[in-house]
């Protein structure tokens, strides 16, 4: 599987350029709607997929010509209004070659934006000047009122993201994943086309055409900042080319490195490397399920069947700075993002999908629901739902109690495995502990109140493997035949 590196995409967003509204065309523009965007997004998929080319000199801008080449602040787009939002723009590089087209919508009318070289403010020999008048832009980024930060940023294929309230940013979301868990099938079509209408003070919508070689799409994204993180309402319509045989709607890519539950995995100095550390998903029926994150051995993917649920998404759990020690780049601010689907999904599977990696700098983690449905051509796919960007460790679900940490090590006997997991706001005073183990058998298991800490109660199974695979564990706390813990998916041996 080839995936986009996180750590350049992070590079690309750091370098911001700035457009006056001289630089747009000198016209009314051409009338602009969501209806006329899913028009042209179906026509494009009746006619041959055509891949944008490479800008010849992009390939020239590494990352230190990005840092080098500096925008010239004045000249962010809508700077005229202070105390509003503002848009700067990234230019091509080694890792965002293809040019994008943007454009301004106001009134009903989208007006083109020009690139112009002098948008940044460049060092002698810096590679960002040299690509010339017409390069075109690779994307941009939504500003903060004070213009000392961006909260919403779309750079490469159709990737986007934002940060969390601390203004850290981490996992990226995306408008599609094409065949994420088939080996050397899987595509990453692009947004060709972006246009942005100031909709308030902390809000921005982005219209955007997506076009690959299997599908094409028209997107909206109604985006707002508020206190406690970004929110994006997102409508698409999506008309496939060909046969898809894995379509993933609401994607969300992450990294997990390693944590305490597989502290060996790492080589750096840092306790914990990572971005989310727990998928959760949130059933029709009340019942949440998490699966923590895990660093596999060879790439896996987890399939969750589920029907009209409520929503999914990967979390950043354990937000101490003290299990991380990171003072540079902050693991423990970064957001948890959380999709809620707004009509009703129909049958289908919540997928996540892992490969290995051995850095912080590769996105190794991938979520998303796949529908049952069928994907060919000539059928027009529609999905409507929310992303929360937020500092959430949990999501609102049935559940009171919710894992906080998992730990790993040897049973009574070294040939055993052992699996400790901490409930949160467990109020039962003895909870019942159901367990079930797949390809291994559950040794003992024992649970109890952990001293000195308010409504934490800590379970430990003794587990022994079967065979070279992996063992699936379940666990979760009860009270009779009710719920009242999160339905815990842990894979031993992944």
């Amino acid at each position: 599987m080839t995936m986009i590196d996180r750590r350049a995409m992070i590079a690309a967003s750091s370098a911001a350029l700035l457009l006056p509204r001289p630089l747009m065309a000198q016209s009314r523009g051409e009338a602009f709607s969501w209806d006329a965007l899913v028009a042209m997004a179906q026509r494009l998929a009746r006619a041959p997929f055509k891949e944008t080319p490479l800008h010849p000199g992009a390939a020239k801008v590494d990352y230190d010509a990005l840092h080098q080449a500096r925008f010239r602040e004045e000249r962010t787009l809508w700077s005229d209004l202070p105390g509003h939002t503002g848009v700067r723009f990234f230019p091509l590089s080694a890792n965002a070659a293809q040019p994008v087209s943007i454009a301004i919508v106001e009134n009903g009318r989208a007006t083109p934006l020009r690139y112009d070289p002098s948008m940044f403010d460049t060092p002698p020999g810096n590679a960002v000047a040299a690509l010339g008048p017409d390069a075109g832009f690779a994307g941009f980024r939504i500003m903060n009122a004070a213009r000392d930060g961006d909260w919403l940023s779309f750079l490469g294929a159709s990737y986007f993201r934002a940060p969390s309230p601390q203004k850290q940013f981490g996992l990226s979301a995306r408008a599609v994943a094409i065949n994420t868990s088939i080996a050397g099938k899987e595509e990453f079509p692009r947004f060709t086309h972006f246009w942005l209408e100031r909709t308030g003070a902390d809000s921005v919508t982005v219209h955007a055409l997506l076009d690959g070689a299997s599908i094409t799409g028209a997107f909206r994204f109604v985006s707002q900042l508020g206190p406690q993180g970004v929110r994006q309402d997102v409508t698409a319509a999506l008309f496939p080319r060909r046969p898809i045989e894995e379509l993933g709607l609401m994607p969300m890519t992450s990294m997990f490195w390693y944590d305490q539950a597989n502290r060996t995995q790492g080589t750096d100095w840092r306790p914990e490397i990572h971005d989310s550390d727990m998928l959760a998903i949130a059933s029709a029926n009340g019942t949440a399920h998490c699966r923590p994150l895990t660093n596999p051995a060879a790439p896996r993917v987890d399939v969750f069947a589920e029907r009209d649920p409520a929503g999914f998404g990967l979390l950043q759990r354990d937000r101490d700075f003290s299990h991380y020690q990171d003072d540079g780049v902050f693991y423990d601010r970064r957001p948890s993002l959380w999709a809620t689907p707004s009509k009703r999904l129909g049958p289908g599977e919540v997928r996540l999908y892992a490969f290995p990696t051995d850095s912080e700098y590769t996105d190794n983690i991938a979520a998303y629901w796949t529908p049952s449905a069928s994907v060919r051509p000539g059928r027009r796919i529609d999905a409507s739902y929310r992303l929360d960007w937020s500092a959430t460790q949990r999501p609102a679900s049935a559940a009171t109690a919710w894992v906080t940490d998992v730990w790993r090590g040897h049973g009574d006997q070294e040939s055993q495995d052992r699996l400790v997991v901490d409930f949160a706001d467990v109020t039962e005073a003895k909870p019942e502990i159901w367990a079930d183990v797949a390809h291994g058998a559950l040794i003992k298991k024992a649970g109890y109140p952990v001293l000195g800490q308010r409504n934490l109660f800590r379970v430990v199974l003794d587990v022994a493997r079967q065979g070279g695979g992996t063992t699936d564990i379940r666990v979760q706390l009860r009270s009779g035949n009710r719920a009242i813990s999160e339905y815990v998916h842990y894979p031993l041996g992944a």
